[in-house]
């Protein structure tokens, strides 16, 4: 445990207020908010808190598409010493009630337009005490807007001091899945993230500064949040886009109108970007980074995106435990060319600045240069656990290194090359998926005896869901169509499976456990998915 005092990563957001406060810090549409705008509303925002209560350590769930309030929430929870607890705003209200109860929020910040998401927190976690609306707030409720107002003017007087912390206070829970039971809590720190921001800086988008913009083409809840905390500390601002929905010719607009040099994104949204007509009629030369992660991204998928944009992309490996921080790619390990040595073809990257990446066999030992075992890391960047929850956290840090569950194997440079995963969990338009708790929720169905998921190579997303499904016997009206209204409202739609094949038994081993592998082989066999390889 390291009990030393360490910079609150509020701080973060003070420091760029000071130097920069009539700089622009978000837009959005025909908004604009700058640096001082926003600092003094988090400030008033702080002050409202605590006012309420709200005290070091307490959990905030914040429950919100892309917005002003959202991007404020964070440094919110940071200044006040709580834990952010940010959902991504596609889950169901049952899945956003297990993440309240199981984090123990006391406090919920919560778009209007997901009051049943409110409702299911509340009845799921006792413990919550405050519901804070953006937006018009229902009985019991406060309103996010109203209580900054309430609080600017005594902000302008005298401003809140943030919280005093150590380096292994916890700062955000970022779930993230295992390959059984519910997600689990990554406990992200104030000292880890203060390295994880220099980190960022230095291999993804070095050089950045005040001038530059930054554009969030997904959630603020997970990866794009962590990205924009790297634009905050050089006073870059954030472009978010008009709606949830990511249009390619609006994405282009906006890099056009507001001069954009880097965003974060995945492989599948790259390629949806370059595809489009609208690429070539929009000026996009500032664009100096366009990072992508969560899934390999095909060769030929690559090669499009380098004619269309140059030497742009930035590829990173990483989880959530060490957010995104195990080895990088950077612009100039990318070639359009497949004779360049510097294509670096099928490869991740290297390890990042202050990390230490290694190949271990089942004995925690080296492998040999090029041999396959399990991808591990240590460093600065992996995450103290995964709270409330010791036996994961002893299995995933076991032998003093972070498991990734992921197979690999690294060359006589240093550079990873991924092959597999351990587990079943498959990457599917850069979400992670994880098919026991989708097969959990089909199992649930009446109709429904035996279920296998499990994610087959896809070109279009990288990897797609296929369910294997053994009736109950007497069952009547089970099909594809049945099981996906059954998923509808207690799974996230981005979970589902594309394909349902209905069998009469599934291969088990001797032990009786279903052998996914056999499943695999058999769907390929009979001609039902056919495999794909990335070239």
């Amino acid at each position: 445990m390291n009990d030393a005092p360490v910079m609150n990563l509020g701080r973060l957001l003070t420091h760029t207020a000071c130097l920069y406060p009539e700089h622009a810090a978000l837009i959005q549409g025909d908004q604009r908010w700058t640096w001082e705008e926003i600092d003094r509303r988090v400030d008033a925002m702080v002050s409202a808190m605590r006012q309420l209560g709200l005290k070091k350590g307490d959990r905030i769930l914040a429950q919100s598409r892309n917005n002003l309030q959202m991007f404020e929430s964070c440094w919110v929870a940071f200044r006040l010493g709580c834990v952010w607890v940010p959902t991504n705003f596609r889950l169901t209200p049952p899945e956003v009630a297990y993440l309240g109860a199981s984090s123990g929020a006391v406090a919920m910040i919560v778009e209007a337009n997901f009051a049943g998401h409110a409702d299911a927190v509340r009845e799921a976690s006792p413990q919550l005490k405050h519901v804070i609306c953006i937006g018009e707030p229902r009985r019991g409720e406060y309103s996010y807007e109203a209580l900054v107002q309430q609080h600017l003017g005594q902000v302008s007087v005298e401003r809140p001091p943030e919280v005093t912390v150590s380096y292994d206070d916890p700062l955000w829970f970022f779930y993230t899945s295992g390959t059984t039971g519910r997600p689990k809590a990554a406990v992200l720190t104030h000292g880890q993230m203060a390295f994880v921001v220099t980190n960022h800086l230095a291999d993804l988008i070095p050089g950045t500064m005040e001038k530059d913009r930054s554009i969030a083409v997904a959630p603020l809840s997970h990866g794009a949040g962590i990205h924009a905390l790297m634009n905050v500390a050089r006073g870059a601002a954030t472009v978010l886009l008009p709606s949830e929905k990511l249009e390619p010719e609006v994405f282009w607009q906006l890099v056009e109108r507001h001069r954009v040099s880097n965003l974060f994104t995945v492989p599948t949204i790259v390629k949806m970007l370059v595809e489009h007509p609208a690429v070539d009629r929009f000026d996009h030369s500032s664009l100096r980074y366009m990072i992508y992660a969560g899934a390999p991204m095909y060769r030929a998928d690559q090669k499009l995106a380098l004619r269309k944009l140059g030497k742009v992309l930035v590829q990173y490996f990483g989880l959530g435990e060490v957010t995104g921080c195990i080895t990088v790619l950077p612009p100039e390990m990318h070639s359009v060319d497949d004779n360049d040595s510097n294509a670096n073809i099928g490869s991740c990257g290297r390890p990042r600045t202050g990390m230490e990446v290694a190949i271990l066999d089942a004995n925690l030992q080296p492998v040999k240069t090029g041999e396959i075992g399990e991808i591990c890391c240590r460093g600065p960047a992996v995450f103290s656990g995964y709270h409330a929850n010791p036996e994961a956290t002893g299995k995933a840090m076991r032998g003093g290194w972070f498991h990734t569950g992921d197979l690999g194997r690294m060359d006589e440079r240093g550079l990873l090359y991924i092959t597999g995963r351990e587990s079943d969990m498959y990457i599917s338009g850069g979400s992670n998926v994880y098919p026991r708790e989708v097969e959990e929720v089909l199992l649930t169905h009446p109709g429904v005896a035996e279920v296998a998921i499990l994610g087959i190579p896809d070109e279009k997303w990288g990897e797609i869901g296929v369910a294997v499904v053994v009736r109950r016997e007497g069952a009547v009206g089970v099909d594809e169509a049945a099981l996906l209204v059954h998923l509808e409202g207690r799974c996230a739609r981005y979970r589902w499976p594309r394909q349902v094949f209905f069998w009469d038994a599934l291969p088990k081993s001797g032990y009786g456990k279903i052998t996914k592998k056999d499943i695999k082989r058999l769907l390929i066999e009979r001609g039902e998915v056919k495999e794909l390889a990335p070239c």
